[in-house]
């Protein structure tokens, strides 16, 4: 492991065909030669480091046009970056397989562990040359959905914002405003309906393509392959999805029930979910400059590990939160393993998704920064819904220090936040079974497609009321969640995870050091183990486990007062 280094000194040479495939065939000649497991472990490292060498240049050129998608240098660099990324895995697919096909593999698995051996026999059936003009399409077709959520100009209040610069109004305790602003906002996604349309009409029937000429029947179960889904499957995921029908949901009516007494309304329509009482959502009280200040005594006081850390993220500006224009949306972590730190992005905009999704992408961070020794880079990060855990987790263990952020609103927050990790149960398994809907009816009409997602509201949100807002009524709602478009089947993660987080927070409130050491020592494990591996040393309770969210649920509904 090598000293921090600041961001300005991270750079990435822009690699080319033959030269990675000079070095790959360098590796190769090098393995098959090797006489003893010394040499076999030399040649296994130049692999894992020239992995990390071009994953460090791809999360650079990505993140440079997300900090700037009007930028043509970085949109040019991307395009050339998605061009070039299937022949990268071509070779890196080869490798692998020579790998899992080693005559010496039972001595490769005891020094690197199982679990890269099997994220790599699910990485070798999602990739055949006959898909590598797809996979250009595919990453070209997402490129252009992150490039359309950015570009809205929405003129409210007196300005000119982005869709992140709307969420205050969204947040407003003024009725009036909250409304009028969802309408700001979806008259963007109507006016851009079409495009919106084509784009996932394309990427459906592209990766349906893509699965058929792998011998799939249809995307879903490759789809669960690219999400390296080793230890649990479609069923596991029904059952849990029916769980949360069964627990969660009866809570979110009492809940939804409770804010609309609070709100003294007779019907709580969709621009009503957003603030939890009369007085409206709590902010921070200070700008992001004092929010870092805030931040670090906040880690100060929690764990020495967590404050070391983030003084160093700060000193070494690994951090870019605050929105402007150009900059794409939402919020998310991704890290240069040649330099070994990991990078927060985010959009500041005065509301308390500012703290939420700070401390969410910095639990990510952390654990980034936990997992850099570990031997393999399939495990600097683990699967994406162990990867979430830690992200969510971290909300909660930071519960004790919101009065550093809100002042005397703190436990208005701390409330808030729990009530909504409640409702987002039902509608992050919605869009779940929305996108296996969507990919087990590929040649579904868009308006089909909006059908069906009207019945996963009905299922799953059956609270919901849209009032005047016409594009929702039409079942709009999913268009603007990035997952859809972007990472296909990445959003049943945060459920799974979020059962988990609950957990943590339950541990907390019983033995908060103990909480906390065990989230640390499940940071340090990174991607070493499959999910629920990782849960189950977590003295976690799987999600797929019956009951997993009895507990959790009776725990919230206890503390929040209701039923």
């Amino acid at each position: 492991m090598q000293a921090p280094v600041d961001f300005a000194e991270i750079t990435a040479e822009t690699p080319t065909l033959l030269g990675v495939t000079a070095e790959y065939q360098a590796i190769q000649a090098q393995f098959n030669q090797a006489q003893t497991s010394e040499q076999r472990k030399a040649a296994f490292q130049q692999w894992d480091a020239l992995r990390c060498r071009l994953s460090t240049w791809k999360e650079l050129t990505q993140l440079h046009f997300h900090q700037d998608t009007q930028n043509p240098e970085y949109k040019t660099a991307l395009d050339y970056c998605s061009e070039l990324s299937p022949s990268l895995t071509a070779l890196e697919v080869d490798f692998k397989r020579q790998l899992i096909h080693s005559p010496d593999r039972v001595e490769l698995e005891q020094s690197l562990g199982r679990q890269a051996f099997l994220l790599w026999e699910a990485d070798i059936t999602t990739f055949e040359g006959a898909i590598a003009a797809d996979l250009v399409e595919e990453s070209k077709l997402i490129n252009e959905y992150t490039k359309l959520i950015a570009s809205a100009k929405l003129e409210f209040g007196g300005e000119q914002v982005n869709l992140s610069g709307l969420q205050p109004y969204l947040q407003s305790k003024e009725r009036d405003i909250r409304q009028q602003a969802e309408q700001c906002r979806w008259q963007f996604f109507e006016q851009n309906q079409d495009h919106f349309d084509q784009l996932f009409d394309r990427l459906v029937k592209l990766r349906d393509r893509m699965a058929k000429k792998l011998g799939d029947e249809n995307y879903i179960a490759l789809g669960y392959r690219r999400m390296r889904r080793v230890d649990y499957n479609q069923t596991d995921v029904e059952r849990y999805r029916d769980q949360v029908v069964q627990e969660v949901v009866p809570l979110a009516i009492e809940l939804i029930g409770q804010q609309a007494k609070r709100l003294n309304l007779d019907t709580l329509y969709f621009w009503d979910e957003s603030v939890f009482d009369a007085e409206g959502s709590p902010a921070p009280i200070g700008n992001h400059d004092w929010m870092l200040e805030r931040a670090q005594e906040m880690f100060d006081v929690l764990n020495p590990s967590l404050a070391s850390f983030f003084q160093m993220m700060v000193e070494q500006h690994l951090l870019d939160l605050q929105n402007r224009p150009g900059k794409a949306g939402g919020g998310f972590c991704t890290s240069f393993p040649t330099y070994d730190v990991p990078y927060v992005f985010a959009n500041f905009n005065g509301t308390k998704n500012d703290v939420q999704v700070f401390v969410h992408e910095i639990g990510h961070a952390f654990q980034m920064w936990r997992s850099r020794h570990l031997p393999v880079f399939d495990y600097l990060w683990p699967t994406l819904e162990s990867c979430e855990i830690h992200s969510m987790s971290l909300e909660f263990l930071t519960y004790s220090q919101m009065e550093k952020f809100f002042g005397d609103q703190a436990d208005r927050f701390r409330r808030q936040h729990l009530a909504w990790s409640i409702l987002f149960q039902p509608y992050g398994v919605a869009v779940d079974h929305f996108q296996h809907l969507v990919y087990a009816n590929p040649e579904a009409t868009p308006q089909e497609r909006h059908l069906m997602w009207q019945q996963m509201e009905a299922r799953y949100l059956p609270w919901r009321k849209y009032g005047d807002l016409n594009y929702l009524n039409k079942g709009g709602l999913w268009q603007e969640k990035q997952h859809i478009y972007c990472s296909p089947f990445y959003y049943i993660d945060y459920t799974l995870a979020g059962c988990c987080a609950l957990q943590f927070w339950v541990k907390a409130e019983e033995n908060y050091s103990q909480a906390l050491a065990e989230y640390i020592a499940l940071c340090d494990r990174g991607g070493s183990a499959s999910f629920r591996e990782l849960v189950r040393s977590a003295n976690l309770i799987s999600p797929f486990e019956a009951g997993a969210l009895t507990q959790v649920v009776e725990k919230v509904r206890q503390s929040l007062k209701t039923g």
